[in-house]
C-alpha cells in the first residue's frame, strides 16, 4: 500500500511517487517550475497561496504546495517511522510530536 500525505488545503500526494521536496526560491527551481508549466506538468496545490515547497514526482510532474518543505518531509518521515500524521520537523531537523519537543 502506498503512503499518502496531506500537503495542504485537502490535497494529498503519494509518497511512493515522490522524488524530491525543494524550496522554490532558487533560480534553477524557478526555471524548472516555469518549464513544467509550459509543458502542462504542474499541479498547483497551493491554491493561490504563496508556494513554499515544490514536489518533484517520478513522472516529471511538479506539485506546488503552500506548506514548508520541512513540514511535508516530516509527514513523509512519520509514515516511514509508522507514527502517522502527528510528526513534524522543526528547523534544524529536530522532531516534535504534536507541538511538544521530544
Amino acid at each position: 500500500m502506498d503512503n499518502l500525505i496531506h500537503i495542504g488545503f485537502g490535497n494529498i500526494v503519494n509518497t511512493g511517487k515522490l522524488i524530491a521536496i525543494v524550496n522554490p526560491d532558487s533560480a534553477p527551481v524557478k526555471r524548472m517550475v516555469q518549464k513544467a508549466k509550459e509543458n502542462g506538468m504542474v499541479v498547483d496545490a497551493a491554491q493561490g497561496r504563496r508556494t513554499k515547497a515544490v514536489l518533484v514526482m517520478e513522472n516529471g510532474q511538479i506539485v506546488l504546495s503552500a506548506l514548508l518543505p520541512e513540514t511535508i518531509a516530516g509527514r513523509a518521515h512519520a509514515f516511514i517511522e509508522g507514527t502517522g500524521f502527528g510528526t513534524n520537523l522543526q528547523e534544524g531537523g529536530q522532531e516534535i510530536e504534536n507541538g511538544k519537543d521530544e
